[in-house]
């Protein structure tokens, strides 16, 4: 038989994951009202001002929304793009599953090469 799972040592695992998620939400809201580009799993990038980080998401204002396999620009063009003549907003709101994403950025630090 296998041991009895300890509920009490799951509140902790469950507060810790909490206590994580709070200290990456801080940390991303550092970027809030600043453009930044998200790279997610997905076949899309996000382009947009940083609204709010909550536990499951990210919610991005005047973004947008582009889909790499649409596109015959290279992603990183695209976003050179987009730092270089603004946002081609295509969204007013769009919330992001924080699960979902690889990495945050602010617009302002993409290098042009």
């Amino acid at each position: 038989m296998g041991r009895a799972s300890n509920p009490s040592s799951k509140r902790k695992a469950a507060s810790q994951t909490r206590k994580d998620l709070k200290k990456e939400s801080e940390e991303i809201l550092d970027f809030r009202d600043q453009n930044v580009v998200v790279d997610t799993t997905s076949h899309f990038v996000f382009i947009g001002r940083l609204q709010e980080c909550t536990d499951y998401f990210l919610t991005l204002s005047d973004a947008d929304v582009h889909d790499r396999r649409e596109s015959p620009s290279m992603n990183e063009k695209y976003i050179i793009d987009a730092r270089k003549f603004g946002v081609r907003r295509n969204r007013q709101r769009v919330l992001i599953r924080l699960e979902e994403v690889i990495s945050l950025s602010l617009l302002e630090d993409v290098i042009e090469y």
